[in-house]
């Protein structure tokens, strides 16, 4: 009867033993689960001194603003490579800067502009180039894009209004002063520049 009753209480003590095991880690599962969410919750918020009144700052996805990110940096480039004075210093550090913003094909259509003397002709005729950004297409899981705009170049005799559409595809790349957006225009090239209108002035 003795022995028996040692056996039960062998047996209870080991149940209770084994139970205590496992509520164990099942609350330290919880507590872990707890704290890990509360340390990321943490990570995705700053706070910021505003003359000694901290000032709650949020992280967001980068990816929620990539394709604001990639229509503004295909729009820069465009504007850097098109939007042109008379001015060769000038016409020298827009090229500069845009050619950070893509591969060597953006090379390649300048060194093409260069020697069939399209940058002496602005020089020349002292032509003002700007251009107007209608609308850019992006196909966000091919990474391809299409810019639509207009060129105006007015010259001291005329002015005249070019259709340009061109296409290319974007490459993630680290950000840095030359490329804020971290983006890399490559395999670019125009599919159409041609003209729409072509105004005279006069010149008497």
């Amino acid at each position: 009867m003795i022995v028996k009753n040692i056996e039960a209480k062998i047996r209870l003590a080991t149940w209770v033993a084994f139970g205590s095991f496992i509520t164990s880690i099942i609350l330290s599962a919880i507590c872990c689960s707890y704290a890990y969410r509360q340390v990321t919750d943490a990570r995705k918020s700053i706070y910021i001194l505003n003359n000694g009144v901290p000032l709650q700052a949020g992280q967001t996805d980068m990816q929620v603003n990539r394709p604001a990110e990639y229509r503004a940096h295909i729009d820069m480039f465009h504007s850097l490579f098109f939007s042109l004075t008379p001015d060769d210093k000038y016409i020298e550090y827009q090229l500069k800067k845009a050619m950070y913003l893509i591969d060597e094909s953006g090379v390649a259509q300048y060194n093409n502009l260069k020697e069939n003397g399209f940058f002496n002709s602005v020089l020349s005729s002292s032509s003002v180039i700007t251009l107007q950004t209608d609308s850019i297409s992006l196909d966000l899981p091919k990474r391809y894009f299409r810019f639509y705009g207009r060129l105006k170049i007015d010259r001291r005799s005329s002015t005249v209004i070019r259709s340009l559409i061109t296409e290319g595809y974007l490459k993630d790349i680290p950000r840095s002063d030359n490329n804020p957006h971290g983006v890399l225009i490559v395999n670019w090239k125009t599919l159409e520049n041609k003209d729409l209108e072509n105004v005279q002035k006069n010149t008497f």
